[in-house]
Parts: C-alpha cells; sequence; structure tokens
C-alpha cells in the first residue's frame, strides 16, 4: 500500500512535470500552458455533463424503487475522472477522460465490482449492516 501511495504522490506528478517540460521545449511555454488550460476547462465541462447523466440515472433508480448500485460506482468514478482532469498534466487528462467515455468507465465499473466481490469471498473486506 506504501508503494501505491508513493507512486500515486511522487512518481506520477514527477513523469507529468517531463512530459510537460518536454512538450513545452517542442511547443513553447504558451502553447504549452494553454494546452493544460483547455484540457482542464473542456474536463470540467464534461464530467459536469457526465455527472448529470449518472445522476439522472440514480434519481430513475431510486424512483423506481431500485437500489442503484452499479450507478453509484459510476458516479464515484466520474467524481475521480474530474478530479484527474483538474489535475494538470497530460496522463492525467488521458485517465480523466478515458473515465467520461461510458463505455471505458462501464468496463472500469465491471472490474471494481468484481473485485471487489473477490476480496469479499476471500474474506477481506467485510461489510456490517445496521439496522
Amino acid at each position: 500500500m506504501f508503494f501505491r501511495l508513493f507512486l500515486l504522490f511522487t512518481a506520477i506528478p514527477l513523469l507529468e512535470l517531463m512530459i510537460l517540460i518536454d512538450l513545452g521545449s517542442w511547443m513553447g511555454v504558451a502553447p504549452t500552458l494553454g494546452l493544460v488550460l483547455l484540457t482542464g476547462a473542456a474536463g470540467a465541462w464534461i464530467a459536469r455533463l457526465q455527472g448529470l447523466s449518472v445522476l439522472g440515472r440514480i434519481q430513475r433508480e431510486l424512483a423506481e424503487g431500485r437500489l442503484p448500485g452499479a450507478e453509484l460506482v459510476e458516479g464515484a468514478l466520474v467524481l475521480v475522472g474530474g478530479l484527474f482532469l483538474l489535475t494538470p498534466g497530460l496522463l492525467t487528462d488521458l485517465m480523466g477522460l478515458s473515465l467520461m467515455v461510458p463505455a471505458f468507465r462501464s468496463a472500469v465499473r465491471a472490474w471494481l465490482i468484481r473485485r471487489l466481490e473477490r476480496l469479499v469471498r476471500e474474506g477481506k473486506v467485510h461489510f456490517y449492516f445496521h439496522g
């Protein structure tokens, strides 16, 4: 777990910085900054649209008396994608934009659900219900 956190907070930002420096030396500083700002703004707009879409599906599921489990996972993925898009860098933008594509997000959702089911079967994750 420590290595993953190290990677998340150290290695990825360093890699992003290296890419931005190379891109800046190739394109120039102003176009590189413009690209970062453009992807951030476009990403925020796309995340808003996708978030509203998922929210509508959650509301429909609840109105029909069903638990919106899959939609809640998709909503979390849209939130994570939005955070990636607001983080300066091209790799995080690519990851964030990927999570805004419904087909890709559905595939990630299915993978996450399978992984969680496996962890529950193996006894590594427990759920406690209070009622």
